[in-house]
């Protein structure tokens, strides 16, 4: 293979774009304590990160342009979805908002990364995922946020 070949098969291959064309390997990630699973891209997100607040753990990417973060937190004002999301503040010019009784889901572009956040609501826990990805790949990541996000569940 030539060099220029070489180096754009390298560079391509590494692109969610297609990562997202190969079959990506899906693992349930589940938090004991308080009953959280989601459906986790573990062949993207490949590397840990630390812990949040609360249980759960972060993970990124292994070129660190993309991290997700599975967390719970006690709901110890028994705040509804909105209520919690108004006490935390979101920025001003959210893209996408949507808010039920039972959870929240709000985007938005931060510099050149897109943010996702969902919160279900459960008992006296919240059950939250955080997505940080590159807005230029923004298409590239929407089944892959997508199907984190359905899969949200919590006792």
């Amino acid at each position: 293979m030539k060099p220029i070949a070489q180096a754009l098969a390298v560079a391509l291959a590494a692109s969610p774009s297609m990562v997202s064309a190969q079959a990506i390997r899906w693992l349930t990630y589940s938090i004991p304590e308080t009953g959280t699973s989601v459906d986790f891209p573990a062949s993207i997100f490949t590397e840990e990160a630390g812990r949040p607040d609360g249980y759960g753990q972060r993970f990124r990417t292994a070129d660190k342009r993309a991290d997700i973060t599975i967390q719970s937190a006690p709901n110890a004002a028994n705040d509804s979805p909105a209520s919690f999301l108004a006490k935390n503040h979101p920025p001003p010019r959210i893209q996408y908002k949507r808010v039920t009784p039972r959870f929240f889901a709000v985007s938005s572009y931060k510099g050149d990364k897109v943010w996702y956040d969902r919160c279900n609501f459960s008992g006296r826990w919240v059950h939250c995922v955080l997505i940080n990805y590159p807005a230029a790949e923004e298409r590239d990541w929407d089944h892959v946020v997508t199907r984190i996000s359905l899969s949200l569940h919590g006792r």
